[in-house]
């Protein structure tokens, strides 16, 4: 059976990710809302989904709608997570999934009491070449993991979504989001952290920010994201013999991982898969089986926390 998906937004990122579904026997989208109904209509046909509306509460209202994805700034995602939940619809939240581990925890509560699921949209931590450098790590590859390194910067420009403290923007929310997410699925959840920002003048958010976080097992990590720098997209994780690189951690568009030891350095590729297909894939399988997402509530929360302890840690 296919999960028919409905859409809350109209955002430029919707586009993305209903290309990547766009023929997958597992995830449909059928319906999509947006705050005007003419922009919603186009949008739906420019994307060739079948029904549009000119609110996000007329799909929740839609019984050919069995989940729900959430593009929407990180300021509306509890709000909108916990309508669509006890609208009856299951929830795929793009990251970061809540601006606290309280509202995290909030969504899942709502999740609990209407029998859905509920998850976090970190597309790359399915994809293959995520699952290999798990694999190298657990197999002993580069020996014991004792730091990892990872990067992710941008250049917006003043005045973008992702520079407005209004609607939850900031380096940390937009973009640390994935680097922690790198750190606890490889090293373990944040004993301790230190970090510095800088803020953004005109927005209000975080510009740029690096941190430097105490692991178990003595594992040391840091990262930095801005939000005014060149693309950069990286992660490393040097062991005490050896070091995997990830050159596209991310978005996964290289599909491949470098393993160096020994002074030589290998190639390891894996299969090109979209890393939003699979996201979605995953989700509806879960929906469809009744089975809990491999990365659910805890991971949920306790990603929110790790959050909210760097940016507590730089002075936010």
């Amino acid at each position: 059976m296919t999960v028919r998906w409905g859409m809350l937004s109209t955002a430029g990122h919707g586009r993305v990710v209903a290309d990547a579904v766009r023929d997958s026997a597992e995830a449909t989208f059928v319906a999509v809302g947006g705050r005007d109904a003419g922009r919603a209509a186009a949008y739906a046909e420019s994307l060739g989904i079948g029904r549009s509306y000119g609110s996000y509460a007329e799909v929740l209202a839609d019984d050919d709608v069995d989940a729900v994805y959430i593009p929407l700034p990180l300021a509306m995602h509890t709000e909108w997570t916990i309508k669509a939940l006890r609208a009856g619809k299951h929830v795929l939240c793009e990251k970061p999934f809540a601006m606290t581990a309280a509202d995290a925890a909030a969504c899942f509560d709502a999740a609990d009491e209407a029998g859905r699921l509920c998850i976090e949209g970190l597309m790359w931590r399915h994809h293959p070449q995520t699952r290999l450098a798990q694999r190298l790590l657990a197999e002993g590859a580069i020996g014991k993991l004792a730091y990892i390194r990872a990067a992710l910067t941008v250049d917006v420009p003043p005045g973008d979504i992702r520079r407005s403290g209004r609607l939850g923007g900031g380096a940390m929310f937009d973009l640390g989001c994935y680097c922690i997410s790198g750190i606890r699925l490889f090293g373990g959840e944040p004993l301790r952290v230190t970090g510095f920002g800088v803020p953004d003048g005109d927005g209000g958010v975080d510009l740029r920010l690096a941190a430097t976080l105490a692991l178990p097992d003595d594992v040391i990590a840091q990262f930095d994201v801005a939000l005014d720098f060149p693309r950069r997209d990286e992660l490393e994780l040097v062991g005490t013999a050896g070091k995997i690189t990830i050159p596209d951690p991310w978005i996964c568009r290289q599909a491949h991982v470098t393993l160096e030891r020994d002074g030589k350095a290998e190639r390891l590729t894996v299969e090109a898969l979209d890393p939003y297909r699979l996201e979605f894939e995953v989700a509806s399988r879960a929906i469809e089986g009744g089975a809990e997402p491999a990365f659910g509530r805890a991971d949920a929360v306790a990603q929110a926390a790790a959050i909210e302890t760097v940016l507590r840690a730089c002075g936010r």
